[in-house]
């Protein structure tokens, strides 16, 4: 009777293919120094304002010596990277396969591709010191609640995070701090931290100021968590 070959099962086969995805990440961006994640919607245009704003953004950090990390696709992410590459920093482009992003943005000195969103994720939050949120749906949403997540639970060190648009955030700040924070459903929010904000160079003297303010935390290893 010949050897029956035993079928590996789809959970273990995808948590080696997560598995290898961050440990490719991490070797990749072992060295890229202190980088902010920049968030936002793949659907706005090049001619919304906010795009222009992201661009804006990311130009601005990097003159200042920050590394940029944004999703690698069109909108949003396009202008993030396409505003630290033009200004000559260093734009980290992680692209995810969708059926909408199929294909990666132009603008990166380092790209890398995934295949899944969890490894992904987590490559943002162990290589990011801050983070800049510009509007965009469900998964900027995501990604914005597990920034404060992983702060408030202290698997990552405290950073700014900043919302870009008063009228787009607006209306959920007020929400968070009425009905979240008010009942103690979550730890008080730091108003030094998460912040709204809708002049770009403000943004960035903002993130300045937070690690000139804070010298210890550009000295750690932002590519592991606390």
């Amino acid at each position: 009777m010949g050897h029956k070959e035993e079928k590996v099962s789809p959970a273990l086969q995808q948590t080696t293919q997560i598995m290898s995805e961050m440990l490719h990440a991490a070797e990749t961006l072992a060295k890229i120094g202190p980088a902010i994640s920049i968030f936002g919607s793949a659907r706005l245009k090049k001619d919304s304002p906010y795009y222009a704003l992201s661009e804006e953004i990311a130009r601005g950090l990097a003159n200042t010596g920050f590394t940029i990390i944004a999703g690698g696709g069109p909108g949003i992410m396009e202008a993030a990277n396409k505003g630290a590459f033009e200004a000559g920093g260093t734009s980290v482009g992680l692209h995810i396969k969708l059926p909408k992003e199929s294909k990666h943005n132009d603008f990166q000195t380092i790209s890398l591709p995934f295949q899944h969103f969890v490894s992904r994720k987590a490559t943002f939050f162990m290589n990011s010191l801050a983070y800049v949120v510009l509007p965009g749906g469900f998964g900027t949403l995501d990604e914005l609640f597990e920034a404060v997540t992983l702060m408030q639970t202290g698997k990552i060190p405290p950073g700014p995070v900043i919302l870009v648009g008063t009228e787009f955030w607006g209306g959920l700040m007020t929400w968070l701090r009425s009905q979240l924070e008010q009942t103690a459903l979550i730890n008080p929010l730091d108003r030094h931290t998460l912040v709204i904000e809708d002049d770009p160079l403000r943004v960035v003297q903002h993130l300045v100021d937070f690690y000139q303010d804070h010298p210890g935390i550009l000295s750690r290893q932002p590519n592991a968590p606390v």
